[in-house]
């Protein structure tokens, strides 16, 4: 298979000779092999696995995103990726920088909300007169 790895701004990787994959889902982890049906799949944050003859089994900190695999090759576009060779390392990475919300991100998020209420009560009151 040929593995595609997309981020927002860049390629991250690509490999060829991608003997099998595994990834997280909110469902939980599943395999692509190179005969699998077709698929879309949301990824949850967590740690991508793939395996090349050429390199063995490589691991890769993964943000949430998408992986869509059609045909033999397979794209996954997160927001963010870290590759590393220490699996204990990568799941700390995940754990602190992935699945914490920043508190400026947390700001915006409410002040959207704000925004947002505000709008839809204004179009409701619009709406009556």
């Amino acid at each position: 298979m040929n593995l595609k790895i997309l981020l927002p701004f860049q390629i991250f990787a690509e490999k060829t000779g991608v003997s099998r994959i595994v990834a997280e889902t909110s469902e939980g982890s599943f395999g692509i092999l190179p005969r699998r049906r077709d698929c879309v799949a949301a990824l949850a944050p967590g740690i991508l696995v793939y395996e090349t003859d050429a390199q063995g089994e490589s691991y890769v900190a993964v943000d949430q995103g998408v992986l869509v695999k059609s045909g033999l090759d397979v794209l996954v576009s997160v927001r963010r990726a870290l590759a590393g060779a220490d699996l204990g390392r990568l799941h700390e990475t995940v754990q602190h920088e992935f699945l914490t919300v920043d508190q400026e991100e947390q700001n915006v998020r409410a002040v959207m909300t704000k925004l947002e209420s505000g709008l839809l009560h204004r179009l409701a009151r619009f709406q009556h007169e």
